[in-house]
């Protein structure tokens, strides 16, 4: 059914979803699909090959700001007529099962939520997490989580058919030498070996731990500089502790060249607090980095036990012990980088990510009889 007319629905993204929903969308597109997407205006320019139209959907609940979303995705959908509505995050996906709550049942689309991010720390934050998980439980054909533990929570929640989402990396081609030469030059990291984070700037991300693991880690000769690729609320802070504590950090903001910047370091610190299944891992491993991370999410099940140090999440001295590790012995960083291109060639491709997709709105669209009108009745996604 390659006719099939597809709708995604993304909220506020500057990271690795928005970067997995624009290749399922091109993927789909190319193979025949219709597709649409429905987001943010900010998020325009990561969907240029597909049609886009502006939604409002931000990270934090405005009652009067989220009523009208939910009509304006109401009125873009009836208008659009998808057969499958895939919407990404919880936010996203409540919107869209309320938008679709109202809708003719003899015209409604299936509705398949991706679930991509843990529950926040803060407690008023938890309970509207909550509440976003009921609702999506109850109102979704089809949930995806991208780890076991997000996985176990929408079952908990109520949701009937959950499975695992397959979140793959784009495509890169390798960078060049020049391209690494003008990375390290741009670093000045001049003989000192080279720590990569990429991320948002956001508490989840762990990177004051890192700072902190860097802090244990003065006095060491050479000392590491670390190089951040990204942006985010901790930016301000994060730079300030950089300045007080004297270490040498390179805030590079949100870059494209992520391939050069894999090449021009000696290894990839991923300090997270939670993790699904990040795109900066598996780009380690393509690249065959050794990398340090946490062991949370869905990160061990990228890595395996072989192909990155995993440690605890926010302790800053084991994770200083796992870089002093494998900055200080040539035949651990060398042990782990073989790991890592060796596991890279067990991830699924994009081609494998977009088949996966198809598969499952297929399985949604035929599944659902003329006039089905009760979320949860779907067939779940293979």
């Amino acid at each position: 059914m390659t006719g099939l007319r597809i709708a995604y629905v993304i909220a506020t993204t500057t990271g690795g979803t928005g970067r997995h929903v624009a290749m399922l969308a091109g993927g789909c597109a190319a193979q025949g699909m219709t597709v649409a997407v429905f987001g943010p205006e900010t998020t325009r320019e990561t969907f240029p090959a597909v049609r886009f139209a502006p939604v409002d959907i931000g990270n934090r609940p405005r009652p009067l700001r989220d009523m009208a979303t939910v009509r304006r995705i109401r009125a873009l959908l009836g208008d659009y007529a998808p057969d499958v509505v895939h919407a990404h995050g919880l936010r996203a996906g409540a919107a869209a099962a309320l938008a679709l709550g109202r809708m003719d049942p003899e015209r409604r689309p299936a509705l398949q939520v991706t679930v991509h991010n843990a529950a926040p720390a803060a407690v008023p934050a938890r309970a509207v997490y909550r509440a976003l998980e009921r609702r999506v439980a109850r109102r979704a054909d089809a949930v995806l989580c991208v780890s076991e533990d997000l996985a176990f929570r929408m079952r908990r929640a109520g949701a009937r058919r959950v499975a695992l989402a397959l979140v793959v990396a784009p495509p890169a081609d390798p960078p060049s030498a020049e391209e690494i030469a003008k990375v390290r030059a741009e670093i000045g990291a001049h003989g000192h070996p080279v720590l990569l984070g990429a991320g948002r700037l956001a508490r989840q991300k762990g990177f004051d731990v890192l700072l902190e693991a860097l802090i244990g880690l003065r006095g060491r000769d050479p000392e590491p500089v670390l190089v951040l690729a990204g942006d985010g609320p901790m930016a301000g802070s994060l730079a300030s502790l950089t300045r007080q504590a004297g270490l040498s950090v390179r805030f590079l903001r949100q870059r494209a060249d992520i391939p050069a910047l894999l090449g021009a370091a000696d290894a990839v610190v991923v300090p997270s607090i939670w993790e699904g299944q990040p795109l900066i891992v598996q780009e380690a491993l393509r690249a065959g980095r050794p990398i340090i991370a946490s062991r949370v999410g869905g990160i061990a099940e990228l890595t395996g036990e072989d192909a990155a140090l995993l440690i605890r999440p926010g302790d800053p001295h084991a994770l200083g012990a796992a870089i002093a590790a494998v900055l200080g012995d040539p035949s651990v960083a060398g042990r782990l980088a073989a790991a890592a291109r060796a596991r890279a060639r067990m991830l699924p491709s994009p081609a494998g990510a977009v088949g996966a997709a198809m598969a499952s709105y297929t399985s949604l669209a035929t599944g659902r009889a003329p006039g089905h009108g009760s979320a949860g009745q779907g067939t779940a996604p293979p």
